[in-house]
């Protein structure tokens, strides 16, 4: 199979991955009408392995797809654009620093910390320009929560995605082109 080809499959499966990470265990935030959710293991992992720009894309494309779907129609675009920037910034982290398998690591969980400030960040400024400050900051720890989960969650599932060969094959050749 064609390189490219590849590459673009891998991004609809990823795409796919985190609709289905975000839709398939949902738990309701108290106050919000939100939930938190495992997806963003595989928003960072994204990132990871397709490199920034694919990752954006198939981290934006399936999470604003699981919002489409699950009815939060005002957020898609909004969750395009920050779980894509998610993405993006784990990629460019995992190609500046992921020289070594512990840098590798350590690229990971600095792309879960990106995770956190960017999603809890990204989702309070865009609520308060519709919600005002004290709604938007109700969703603030949610946040937080889902992002360390998303973190801890990216961390047990890389080594375990780096065991496959294409995966492998697909995150160095990402992290050649930085």
């Amino acid at each position: 199979m064609d390189a490219k080809l590849k590459k673009t499959v891998m991004a609809a499966l990823f795409a796919a991955f985190a609709c289905v990470a975000t839709m398939s265990i949902r738990i309701p935030t108290p106050g919000t009408g939100g939930y938190i959710h495992p997806g963003d293991a595989v928003v960072i992992l994204a990132g990871v392995i397709l490199g920034p720009v694919w990752g954006f894309l198939a981290a934006g494309i399936g999470s604003a797809l699981a919002d489409l779907i699950g009815g939060y129609f005002f957020y898609v675009p909004i969750t395009f654009f920050i779980k894509g920037v998610v993405a993006l910034t784990a990629g460019l982290l995992y190609q500046r620093i992921g020289k070594s398998p512990k840098s590798r690591l350590a690229a990971v969980v600095l792309g879960g910390v990106g995770d956190i400030v960017l999603v809890a960040g990204g989702y309070f400024l865009c609520e308060c320009l519709i919600y005002g400050v004290a709604a938007s900051a109700a969703s603030v720890p949610a946040n937080l929560i889902q992002g360390v989960s998303g973190l801890v969650i990216g961390v047990l599932l890389y080594p375990v995605l780096m065991t496959v060969p294409d995966i492998r094959r697909i995150a160095q050749e990402a992290k050649a082109f930085s």
